[in-house]
Order: structure tokens, then C-alpha cells, then sequence
């Protein structure tokens, strides 16, 4: 019998999208039930250790097993999927591990961007975003295209579209030039885009919604929001 998988999930969740993208990817059928974390109901609190999306509910035969936190279910797909996202060498496969960490580390740093309180934490962390997207141009820099291992779509992949998602967003407030001269990046964001398992990881609304969190967030990007002029974006000062 074919278990049957649910992605216990939030509209606006990053790493939900991560495994969205890889089941999509795989090939692999797939039911998805949003919850507001806001609201958790209780089903969900009696399942979820740590209270977090995702979770996937793999039943089977009458039982249920729950797996929970994204790295863990990615994992999981890989050992019972068909469509292997990995690469088969392990010191390769490794490497594009420690990267996916690194994609974490890159929604972290994220997540500090958007919620800085004022416009100098608010540069401060849009340098450092843009160190770390440096440390992607430079380890991209052997590569071919379009994917980070070349030709082959792989889980490193699944776990960077969900963070150029948000670039997404920010281009719609400001030009903040996290991706200035990167241009290896750009290439590799065009082409993650394009990718219709990321397109289709997100709601058609997702935009709004996302937007609307900033705006609600009280933080320096919230004030931008707030006192935008389309025809006149936002640019942080950079030297030349």
C-alpha cells in the first residue's frame, strides 16, 4: 500500500516550502493543510514537539508516524522516494548538506534583515545578508549552470528558492543591492524562479501575504513600506 502524506504547513513558511518543492520534484502525491501558528489548533500541539511547521504525517495501514523539523523531512524523502535530490558521491553529498545548513543560516540572516528596528541595525544586517550571498558567488563560481551542481536539480536548489522568494519581495520596496555584482547568483536566481515546483511551493497570494507581514513587523523595513513611492524605490547609499 502507498502511505499517504500530509504536509502540516503555513502559507508564508519557508521551509514548508522546501519540502513542497521536493515532493513536487520527486513526483510524489501529496496533501497540504495549512494552520495559523498564531492559533495552533489542538490536533496540531499534541503532534508537533516543538509547536513548528513543517510537520509531515506519513500514514500507513492504519498507523501514523510524524516527522518534524524540514531537514528531517527532506532526509526522510530521500531514503523512501524515488528521485533522488542528493548526489551519490558522499564527500559531494556533504558538501551540498553543509550548503543547505548554510540556506538556513541565509533565512536567519533574513529574518534579521526584515525585523532590524532602525535604519543602522538595518544596514548592519544588509551588509551582512550580502556577505553571505559573496560566499554563494564564490562557490558558484566553478560551476556551469544552471543548478548549484550543474545540470542536475538537487536539494541545495529546493532550499535556495524559498530565500530568493523574499529578494523577491524586498525588489518590490527598495533597491538595497544585496545582490549587487553578484552575478552568478542573479543566473542562478533567474533559473530557481523559473522552476515550476518553486513557483508552485507558494499560494497565488503569497505576495500579499508576505507583504503584508513586513508591513506588520514595526521594524525600519515596515516604515519603508509605509512611506513608499513606487516610482521612487528605496536605495540604501553604497559606495561606488
Amino acid at each position: 500500500m502507498t502511505d499517504k502524506l500530509i504536509l502540516v504547513s503555513h502559507p508564508l513558511c519557508p521551509y514548508v516550502q522546501r519540502a513542497a518543492i521536493s515532493l513536487t520534484e520527486k513526483g510524489v502525491p501529496f496533501e497540504r493543510v495549512d494552520i495559523d501558528l498564531a492559533d495552533k489548533p489542538d490536533w496540531f500541539k499534541a503532534i508537533s514537539p516543538l509547536g513548528k511547521v513543517p510537520l509531515l504525517r506519513v500514514q500507513r495501514d492504519g498507523e501514523e508516524t510524524v516527522i518534524f523539523e524540514s531537514a528531517v523531512i527532506l532526509e526522510f524523502l530521500e531514503e523512501t522516494q524515488a528521485n533522488p535530490l542528493h548526489p551519490i558521491d558522499p564527500c559531494t553529498r556533504a558538501r551540498h548538506r553543509a550548503w543547505i545548513e548554510f540556506g538556513s543560516a541565509t533565512l536567519n540572516a533574513i529574518g534579521r534583515f526584515y525585523s532590524a528596528p532602525n535604519e543602522a541595525g538595518f544596514l548592519a544586517e544588509s551588509g551582512a545578508l550580502a556577505a553571505m550571498f559573496d560566499r554563494l558567488e564564490a562557490e558558484l563560481a566553478d560551476g556551469t549552470g544552471p543548478w548549484f551542481a550543474g545540470e542536475s536539480f538537487s536539494l541545495v536548489d529546493a532550499v535556495y528558492g524559498p530565500v530568493f522568494r523574499y529578494l523577491d519581495a524586498f525588489d518590490q520596496i527598495g533597491d538595497f543591492g544585496i545582490l549587487d555584482t553578484k552575478l552568478r547568483v542573479q543566473a542562478w536566481r533567474q533559473a530557481l524562479s523559473d522552476r515550476p515546483s518553486i513557483r508552485h511551493a507558494v499560494a497565488a497570494d503569497y505576495p500579499q501575504r508576505l507583504h503584508a507581514f513586513l508591513q506588520a513587523k514595526g521594524s525600519f523595513l515596515s516604515s519603508l513600506i509605509r512611506r513608499s513611492d513606487p516610482a521612487r524605490p528605496f536605495a540604501l547609499a553604497r559606495s561606488a
